[in-house]
């Protein structure tokens, strides 16, 4: 049963699948993804195991969020794992480090997957280390030319399915949620399967404070948000150089950014918190997401409206939703905040990236099909302005 407050937000997912609003597609029209304005969206795809929808609408003056899925191999041998890899990275500062891990992590996961000849939390885990160190390391070979890559970090959530196991590695705030269905009642549940890593937490507080017993301002409440060092909200992230290494805590760093203490081990941590869980047959879909959209509406709306609406352009159909949110609580229309361009749009949104993985064939089978679709996905990907070009070789959208 749909509540009526759900169904004021999510009215939209009851109109024909093809709507004239200014976001038009068509089931043959988006086979690379699509953009539309400040919308980037790919309404359905097929990974190893079911469908998928993926969408990102951008705030910023550059978009900070990027995102991709991979399905297929999981590492470069023949004989290795296949699965499917879902990444969502908020960036914050720029879009360099997000556009950074956008291009490396996955990489970084199927050369150790190989080496270890299987996927393991390790794996990940190892993974993402390597990614923040190759990122420090770039922003050590720019410094002088680009002092600010020292103050760009990104925060970073991955789902990979692989062998019947779904690991979550997460770092920072963005949050993935999983759709189960009620063997009892037949009603979906919202399963929050991550946790932020956010100062406004009294647990990620109580984690830092224990962290740096030394330091009584490791976190301060600022303009009545709790802050690390008073300077971001985030407490584990890939990047913010200048919060890791006291050696980016100088000139030419902009003072905003430097610390007045010099620090010895790093404020911020790049490990993420992993979890594995099995999927069983209950586990309908799963959403990751930045958190943009977890501000505007809550995981059971999210999980509801997925269970309540068609399939295809549901992703698009979710940050529509919270869009419209977004403008109720500036008492505007949804057709007004679309007319604000990007930067100015910041003040009523943030960029905001999903992928919603349905979990079709690995609800029912523990080993992954070794002739699945083969298929890399970005989502937002651009090139690096500092030379590096970053996003998928398959699929490369440009806003």
């Amino acid at each position: 049963m749909v509540s009526d407050t759900l169904r004021r937000i999510v009215a939209p997912c009851w109109r024909p699948s093809v709507v004239n609003d200014g976001e038009n597609s068509s089931k043959n029209g988006d086979a690379n993804g699509r953009s539309d304005g400040l919308f980037w969206y790919k309404d359905a795809g097929k990974h190893l195991g079911g469908e998928f929808s993926m969408a990102v609408i951008q705030a910023n003056n550059l978009l900070e969020d990027q995102s991709q899925l991979e399905s297929g191999p999981m590492s470069s041998l023949e004989s290795g794992p296949q699965g499917t890899f879902v990444g969502i990275y908020d960036g914050h500062g720029g879009p360099e480090a997000a556009r950074f891990v956008n291009s490396h992590l996955f990489n970084n996961i199927k050369k150790f997957t190989s080496e270890n000849q299987r996927m393991s939390s390790d794996v990940i885990k190892k993974a993402f280390l390597t990614t923040e160190d190759e990122f420090l390391s770039l922003v050590r070979k720019k410094w002088q030319s680009k002092p600010q890559l020292a103050s760009v970090g990104s925060c970073c959530l991955t789902g990979l399915i692989c062998n019947g196991l779904l690991y979550i590695a997460n770092a920072g705030d963005s949050r993935v949620v999983l759709g189960k269905l009620d063997k009892t009642s037949k009603d979906i549940k919202a399963v929050q399967l991550s946790y932020e890593h956010n100062a406004s937490f009294e647990s990620v507080r109580e984690e830092l404070q224990a962290l740096h017993p030394n330091d009584p301002q490791i976190v301060v409440m600022k303009h009545k948000v709790w802050r690390v060092k008073g300077l971001i909200q985030v407490s584990r992230s890939i990047g913010d150089a200048y919060l890791k290494k006291a050696e980016f805590n100088r000139e030419p760093l902009l003072p905003k950014f430097r610390l007045p203490q010099p620090f010895e081990k790093p404020i911020l941590l790049a490990e993420p918190t992993i979890s594995v869980h099995k999927i069983c047959l209950e586990n309908q879909f799963l959403i990751f997401a930045s958190d943009g959209l977890w501000e505007h509406l809550s995981n059971q709306e999210v999980v509801e409206m997925i269970h309540s609406c068609p399939r295809y352009g549901i992703a698009r159909k979710l940050i529509k939703a919270a869009l419209c949110e977004a403008a109720k609580k500036r008492e505007m229309r949804y057709s007004d905040l679309k007319k604000i361009d990007r930067g100015v749009r910041r003040h009523f949104h943030d960029d905001i990236s999903v992928i919603v993985l349905y979990l079709d064939s690995y609800r029912f089978s523990r080993s992954s099909s070794r002739s699945g679709p083969l298929l890399s996905v970005r989502g937002g990907s651009s090139v690096d302005d500092i030379g590096i070009a970053i996003g998928g070789d398959k699929q490369l959208m440009r806003f």
